[in-house]
């Protein structure tokens, strides 16, 4: 099964994030399906950039999002509601 999860990149303490498509069994910082998107928590505020049509895509092919992940399209749906 494909998960939509965070990749971690970045500096030791400076955590940057990669959002991916990725098979459930590999592991964290695995070879990924297809990039998605990133996510910094260091910015102020918080930065997500997520490509949201092609993460609509997976999903209907049935990936699943990560728990984080369907946080961070709540965080950044309810900001473009919020300044359009």
């Amino acid at each position: 099964m494909v998960k939509i999860r965070m990749q971690r990149a970045g500096a030791k303490k400076r955590p940057f994030y990669r959002v991916i498509a990725i098979d459930e069994r590999a592991k964290r910082d695995g070879r990924a399906l297809e990039f998605l998107g990133t996510y910094n928590p260091i910015a102020e505020p918080p930065e997500i950039k997520l490509q949201t049509e092609r993460i609509d895509a997976w999903v209907a092919r049935g990936a699943q999002l990560s728990d984080a992940v369907r946080g961070l399209v709540r965080r950044q749906a309810a900001r473009a509601k919020a300044s359009a």
